[in-house]
């Protein structure tokens, strides 16, 4: 894979937005702190988590755009020495790697403290300035913890923030989208059975999706609707399932789901990063100049909290999803996403109902209903009765000209350097092991070759259907 302008376009773009949303946040701190300085003689005490704050903001700019520059200038020199393949599937390990498990940091913390939340002590033995309290028990060791109505009379040295997982997750998400979805749009976003679209057309539109859906959301949770969680839970549903709708029609049935799932993790991520966490910082400056804390600002941070906490098990699926092409490969692939998402909405507020010792067993009928049905509407139709002869012979020509410029010990495809999931297809002995998941892949769900790249036809894939269902001889 060579670099080409538009690459260098779309990268920049992207550390573009990202120096200046980073970079936004420290200029915000910084006249803040100007601003109080100029008011107030004695407060370095006060402002001791705000510089740590800029501290981190710095690492974590520098980090990012120090790595992304590295492998991005470098590539050239990988390429010449032919080790591409080897370095862009370390690299997609590494970062899907670093990814899931910021991932688990930050989905564990969010629903440990909405279990807090759910599960707080609210009316026995509390003094005054409680909100609740909770003993338990993990680990070997007991542990009490407490909830108060607005803050403490002192401030204690050390306050633990829950932020950075959330941030590295979000952007190490981007950039896996980047690596996977972006530097390989032709194969990967573009389906002509789909959409016939330029590779930069589909780009975009994945772009363009996260930017609108964040900002549709953001008016929701300003608005009155914000008042009334059932309706805004519905209309945000049906945006969903409308953006949904609309990727499919455009990206491949893969593209479209990882965007959906990437749109998701950015509302996640902006209700940390624009909501939760400053409402956190009021609250602590409140405390230090002993102000009455903004109640109403930290209960719309705790909305905000919850709505990530339903958003998580959606996201989880289309995370990982892509491996499953039974539930992307369908036109209906936007329904699909529908289905998962009513039913996994529905589990986790049955976890958030049994918590709080209110658990309804319907919600949680409701998600196992909604699995077996997408396990029923997304079965393969049954293949055309064709019973006449099929031998190898025929087919082995089809194999070589669609198959077998990426499914080979040594690939010839522009992108593929290294053959998928190190299948490869350079013996007949091969191709017949493999024959199972050839009639999932090629002949029922039809998502290889990925994005339809060699231009198989549906009279090749009959029959390879055809010689499958005969037995797959090679003899």
């Amino acid at each position: 894979m060579m670099i080409n302008t538009f690459d260098i376009v779309y990268f920049s773009l992207i550390i573009l937005l990202i120096v200046s949303l980073f970079f936004l946040n420290e200029v915000i701190f910084l006249f803040k702190k100007n601003i109080f300085l100029k008011r107030n003689n004695n407060t370095s005490e006060a402002f001791d988590d705000l510089e740590e704050e800029i501290k981190g903001i710095r690492m974590v700019l520098l980090t990012v755009v120090g790595l992304s520059l590295i492998i991005y200038f470098g590539y050239p020199s990988i390429q010449k020495a032919g080790l591409e393949g080897h370095f862009m599937e370390w690299l997609n390990l590494v970062v899907r790697w670093v990814h899931v498990v910021l991932g688990i940091a930050w989905i564990g913390a969010s629903f440990y403290f909405i279990f807090l939340e759910n599960s707080l002590n609210r009316t026995k033995n509390l003094r005054d300035e409680l909100a609740g309290n909770l003993w338990a028990i993990h680990g070997g060791g007991f542990y009490y913890i407490e909830k108060y109505k607005g803050a403490p009379e002192k401030l204690p040295e050390k306050l633990h923030w829950f932020k950075y997982e959330a941030y590295f997750t979000w952007l190490s998400g981007c950039l896996l989208l980047m690596l996977v979805y972006y530097m390989n749009a032709k194969s990967f976003m573009v389906d002509p059975e789909v959409k016939n679209i330029k590779p930069g057309i589909a780009v975009l539109i994945g772009i363009s999706s996260l930017v609108a859906g964040w900002f549709i959301y953001d008016l929701m949770c300003r608005s009155s609707l914000l008042k009334k969680p059932k309706l805004f839970g519905i209309i945000g549903f049906f945006i969903l399932v409308l953006i949904s709708f609309f990727l499919s029609q455009y990206l491949s049935g893969r593209a479209a789901f990882i965007h959906v799932g990437a749109l998701l993790g950015t509302i996640m991520a902006g209700n940390v990063f624009f909501v939760i966490i400053p409402s956190q910082k009021s609250l602590v400056n409140a405390a230090r100049k002993n102000l009455p804390p903004n109640l109403e600002q930290a209960k719309y941070a705790g909305l905000r909290s919850l709505h990530n906490n339903y958003i998580v098990l959606p996201v989880i699926f289309v995370m990982i999803s892509n491996h499953f092409p039974g539930t992307f490969a369908p036109t209906f692939n936007w329904a699909i996403l529908a289905g998962l998402t009513i039913g996994s909405v529905a589990v986790r507020h049955y976890i958030n109902l049994y918590e709080k010792e209110k658990a309804d067993g319907w919600f949680l009928a409701i998600g196992a209903i909604s699995l077996f049905a997408l396990v029923f509407v997304t079965s393969p139709s049954s293949l055309k009765k064709n019973t006449t002869p099929i031998s190898f012979n025929e087919l082995k020509p089809i194999f070589q000209k669609r198959c077998e410029s990426c499914h080979s010990s040594h690939p010839t495809d522009d992108i593929q350097k290294i053959a998928p999931n190190g299948i490869v297809f350079d013996t007949p002995e091969q191709i017949a092991k493999m024959s199972e998941r050839i009639m999932f892949r090629v002949v029922q769900t039809k998502t290889m070759p990925q994005g339809n790249k060699t231009g198989i036809t549906e009279a090749e894939r009959e029959m390879i259907g055809r010689w499958i269902t005969q037995g797959a001889r090679v003899n």
